[in-house]
């Protein structure tokens, strides 16, 4: 992986020298996941003119959940006088006779700019804005394979909470033991906090399990997310609870089942983002429940569970290939409950098979 690690720094370098800067630093942690390997806690990048450079305030412990930095990229432990790293890493451009740097400014906070700034008063310093998220975008083959991976985990841990008993059981409960099987089946943890939601509370879009029990006749919805060697997937679900279901939960599943199968439909490179979010959209609000809807169908995953593209009304872009994201619509009935269907997939050419569907737990509405 360290070629891997190492075109994605020279690309990054090639895109700050077009711009006049010769060293760039890298602050926000997925960022700097994506570039080194690893993002020891506090850690920054500092990326030319010379060697490359991870500058850590501690040793590395080797928790997995960091990553493992690149072996051909040179790590400093800095000692505890030494201060917050980035600032260390100033100065160290300013040694190097470097008159202009790229920095992270929507990740830096204003006293931390400040400090670069007066470290080395010479130092220009610009804004290297989303550059690294708009390289994240697009994913390699090794980063599908963690989110492949990440998503069987998801669906393994929400199969065997199917199989077992749930009335009577808390939404925080069932929430709680979700996130207990992610982590049996190899999850570095949750990619989220697991939302579990039962009756009234069905269908809310990041709903936090409370201790109300699970009844039945019950909607039953259910969001979870597993965090594979950094890599975060999503997946929801609706179900009834122990009966039949009513005549208005299968209506209300099959608007909300035809909407989610609208916008994965529509996922395809050079699809205009806010294309994908009317696709499924239009469905809901057709049917009168455009006032309450999310803000996104969906978004972007990879080394955050949210990030870059962004399906909503007013998205600008187009999707690319191998570029994975969440179609994720949902309706909620103010004291009835209501229904989220919530998939990651992969965007891929037709002649490729059309969008990739990594997490397959079925979506025919069960009684369970």
């Amino acid at each position: 992986m360290s070629e891997v690690f190492g075109a994605r720094r020279s690309l990054l370098r090639a895109r700050c020298a077009a711009t006049g800067c010769a060293a760039a630093l890298v602050s926000r942690p997925a960022n700097v996941r994506y570039l080194a390997g690893g993002a020891p806690p506090g850690a920054v990048l500092l990326i030319g003119p010379g060697e490359d450079l991870l500058l850590c305030p501690s040793k590395p412990t080797g928790d997995p959940a960091d990553g493992r930095p690149d072996e051909q990229l040179r790590l400093t432990v800095l000692p505890s006088s030494a201060g917050d790293p980035a600032v260390a890493a100033a100065e160290l451009t300013r040694t190097a006779d470097v008159e202009s740097l790229a920095v992270e400014e929507h990740h830096l906070t204003v006293a931390r700019h400040r400090a670069l700034g007066s470290v080395a008063p010479r130092l220009r310093l610009a804004d290297l804005g989303l550059a690294v998220e708009q390289q994240r975008m697009v994913k390699d083959e090794d980063e599908i394979a963690c989110l492949r991976i990440a998503a069987e985990i998801a669906d393994q841990a929400l199969g065997e909470l199917l199989e077992s008993i749930l009335v009577g059981r808390t939404e925080r409960h069932l929430a709680l033991e979700l996130e207990r099987r992610l982590v049996d089946h190899g999850a570095d943890g949750p990619a989220f906090a697991t939302s579990v939601a039962t009756g009234i509370n069905a269908g809310r879009g990041g709903h936090r399990p409370t201790d109300r029990r699970v009844e039945e006749g019950d909607f039953l919805s259910v969001c979870l997310g597993a965090n594979y060697r950094g890599y975060c997937c999503e997946i929801g679900r609706t179900f009834v609870i122990g009966t039949t279901p009513a005549d208005w939960q299968i209506e209300l599943y099959d608007l909300v089942f035809a909407a989610q199968r609208a916008g994965r439909e529509a996922l395809a490179p050079g699809a205009e983002c806010r294309d994908v979010d009317h696709a499924a959209r239009q469905i809901l609000d057709a049917a009168g429940h455009g006032e309450g809807l999310a803000a996104l169908t969906g978004h972007g995953v990879g080394l955050e569970i949210d990030e870059d593209p962004q399906l909503g009304p007013a998205a600008m872009g187009k999707l690319d290939a191998c570029v994975p994201v969440t179609v994720e619509p949902g309706v909620h009935l103010p004291g009835r409950g209501g229904v989220r269907i919530d998939d990651t997939l992969v965007v891929r050419q037709v002649a490729d098979g059309g969008p990739e569907l990594l997490t397959i737990t079925t979506k025919e509405l069960l009684a369970l």
